[in-house]
């Protein structure tokens, strides 16, 4: 894998991802935003508009079927990063988190903790739905002793490995604090010996018909004990077990209730110390480790999704994410959603390259149907939104725009309630966009003024893209109109490749070369038999 540098300060500057930072100088807040309070923007975002054309709702999806265990990490897909005041340094800061958790060392100890957490959870939620006093005292002890276990054993898990990225050894080094802390101590010492002491408890159960004595432990012999004994001579194989398990999923039914608040009245100061220990402790979680558990599952969600791909042989990177430099390209990137499908078909994926040089700003894509064109479009629309959630993106290398808004325009199905014809919807459509779109911008096109004639989508095409000209903003325009392709020294061709010994067969491949203003269309119709003259013979009564 490719170790790349996101470019920060200046334009001749960049800060390298890989090797070990000097000690953290700021107190943990988080691991998905270095400034403090970041974290704390108040209501999260909706679902980006563009999700649906990009296809990125089918992989959150999947995601989150993968990775979504106890929290809703939705929101955190639906926040990339591009306030390039305040965020561009956030990516980087991710970039490192996620290196560190692809340390296989670093990862067992992070899903140790994950699952102890989720178990924790269980025991919390099970706390409420038992109905007697005592049974629940119990469970709320076993949930404070399940977590500080879990934290004790990350702190000395992140003591053990090596940890590369800013957030993970801030927090390595809050851990060590706080399990320090009279605090934990006082935590993890009380769970203990309350337990201790509750292991200790021995009582007798006098039982005479439907009554039931509950009394102290007066040292009886366990004459249980004594009958084992008496048959182990007599053990010649493995024997069926005919003890009775009793159920725990149910709770405690209403007589053991009986018999433990008796147990408890025979016990006052123990039960007394449970407690006073569960009303001190009500809310025991530490702020910054409950926040580490929600967040980093955002990290850990998405590098098992993308686990399927690498094992499948596509390849990840991190990118280069660059604010002062519109001069963008990848090897080998692929579009993850189209790569879901396959992948899990077992067929194989076409992965394509792009990019642009010195004053170019828009890819104009144009082909044959069917080759490939929009999957390209939507590969770059990809790559750049999760490149700006911090993550490693589909691809061999990459270098990307930091962009500050991303826009697409994909066909749709007219929409008899809005009483616009298709044209007109396009039209407004494409007008909202020039209106919000700034100089930082990315917007993906695809096969815009379809409906109208050769001659007005060309003048309108022409004009959309001259704006976009002007403004100087990032594009991609997948067309059928191969001289837009030639409009003036923005545009860069790339045009979706045949195979050459058979036109009607699509490569799935896209090429950086002069539009050729082909589509192939022939071909395809004496393949499947429609050309003009085959139709009239099949006609012929």
């Amino acid at each position: 894998m490719l170790r790349d540098t996101i470019q920060d300060s200046d334009p001749d500057s960049s800060t390298r991802l890989s090797g070990l930072p000097a000690p953290p100088a700021f107190p943990f807040h988080s691991v998905l935003y270095p400034a403090p309070g970041a974290a704390d923007r108040g209501p999260v975002p909706a679902m980006p508009p563009h999700f649906h054309d990009l296809l990125l709702d089918h992989v959150v999806a999947a995601i989150l079927k993968v990775g979504s265990q106890d929290f809703d990490l939705a929101p955190y897909f639906y926040a990339p990063l591009t306030d390039a005041v305040t965020e561009h340094a956030t990516i980087g800061y991710r970039q490192e988190a996620m290196r560190d958790m692809e340390n296989p060392g670093v990862r067992s100890t992070v899903d140790a903790f994950l699952s102890a957490m989720h178990r924790m959870r269980e025991v919390q939620d099970w706390t409420g739905k038992v109905y007697y006093h005592y049974e629940k005292r119990w469970w709320q002890l076993e949930a404070v002793d399940t977590y500080c276990g879990a934290v004790a054993r990350l702190a000395d898990g992140l003591h053990r490995v090596k940890t590369g990225s800013r957030a993970l050894a801030a927090l390595g080094a809050h851990l060590d604090r706080y399990v320090r802390s009279g605090e934990f101590q006082a935590l993890a010492s009380g769970t203990a010996r309350l337990k201790a002491d509750m292991a200790a408890i021995r009582y007798n159960l006098l039982i005479r018909g439907t009554s039931i004595t509950v009394r102290h432990y007066a040292e009886e012999i366990d004459y249980s004990a004594a009958v084992e004994a008496a048959f182990d001579k007599f053990r010649r194989r493995a024997v069926k077990d005919y003890r009775v398990k009793f159920p725990r999923a149910g709770g405690m039914g209403h007589v053991e209730a009986e018999i433990l608040d008796r147990v408890a009245l025979l016990n006052p100061e123990v039960f007394a110390a449970l407690d006073a220990f569960c009303d001190a402790h009500a809310d025991f979680m530490e702020p910054h480790i409950a926040r580490f558990d929600r967040e980093i599952r955002f990290y850990v969600a998405y590098l098992d999704y993308i686990d399927t791909f690498r094992s499948a042989g596509l390849p990840f990177c991190y990118p280069t994410i660059t604010r002062y430099s519109k001069a963008i390209r990848c090897t080998r990137g692929f579009d993850i959603a189209l790569a879901g499908k396959l992948v899990a078909e077992k067929k194989p994926l076409i992965c394509n390259d792009f990019d642009l040089e010195g004053a170019e700003r828009i890819c104009v894509v144009s082909g044959p149907n069917q080759g490939g064109k929009t999957t390209f479009a939507r590969m770059i629309g990809q790559l750049h939104y999760l490149g700006s959630l911090g993550f490693p993106v589909p691809g061999e290398s990459a270098t990307l725009f930091f962009y500050d808004k991303l826009f697409t325009h994909f066909e749709r199905e007219e929409d008899i309630t809005s009483l616009r014809g298709k044209l007109q919807d396009d039209l407004v459509r494409i007008h909202h966009i020039l209106e919000a779109a700034t100089p930082d911008s990315l917007i993906i096109m695809n096969e815009i003024f379809s409906s109208t004639t050769l001659k007005d989508a060309v003048f309108l095409a022409t004009k959309v893209l001259e704006r976009l000209s002007s403004l100087d903003a990032l594009g991609v325009c997948v067309t059928f109109l191969s001289e837009l392709s030639t409009m003036n020294e923005k545009m860069a061709s790339f045009v979706s490749a045949v195979d050459p010994a058979d036109p009607a067969i699509r490569t799935y491949r896209v090429e950086r070369r002069a539009a050729d203003g082909l589509a192939y269309a022939m071909a395809l119709a004496r393949k499947y038999r429609v050309t003009c003259g085959e139709l009239k013979g099949r006609l012929q009564p």
